[in-house]
């Protein structure tokens, strides 16, 4: 019932408890308390008997927790071999592993060249102006000047 409450917070709720009430009627408002909390657990204890019992045999089974959304869908998917295929899978899957591999591509650290048919080569003209392959890759080919009315490329790195 208190379980998010911790330490620090309940030593503040005795001392304010202390202060409101004062040292000598503190007893008997906890009593009183701990009277009405069993009297609403009673209840609701011959609440659920009478619900289960209206419900009839083929409910004897059946727990008030797993009208809680979460726990009827994690009881649901519990059994399902679907799931269990799909947490097969999802091991499987390295995601770390794979946006790496991208990176390293588009950065053009890729240990086994990839090849891409009509990419030019190292020297040879795009739109007319000398271009070089970047970091050794003919696949990532930058220009050595930009055109005269041609803005240059943003630059993530340089801001």
């Amino acid at each position: 019932m208190f379980t998010d409450i911790g330490a620090l917070e309940l030593v503040t709720l005795v001392v304010l408890a202390v202060l409101v009430f004062g040292p000598d009627k503190l007893p008997k408002v906890i009593q009183d308390v701990s009277r009405f909390i069993r009297k609403v657990r009673d209840f609701s204890d011959s609440a659920k008997e009478d619900i289960r019992s209206e419900l009839g045999p083929e409910f004897k089974n059946f727990e008030f927790e797993d009208l809680n959304p979460k726990t009827f869908i994690r009881k649901q998917l519990d059994g399902n071999e679907d799931l269990r295929e799909l947490k097969e899978l999802r091991s499987t899957f390295d995601l770390k592993k794979e946006m790496n591999e991208v990176a390293d591509a588009v950065h053009g650290r890729e240990s086994q060249p990839s090849s891409l048919t009509g990419a030019p080569a190292a020297g040879t003209a795009v739109n007319g102006a000398p271009v070089t392959a970047v970091n050794g890759s003919p696949d990532l080919v930058k220009k050595d000047r930009p055109d005269a009315g041609e803005r240059p490329p943003y630059d993530s790195d340089a801001t």
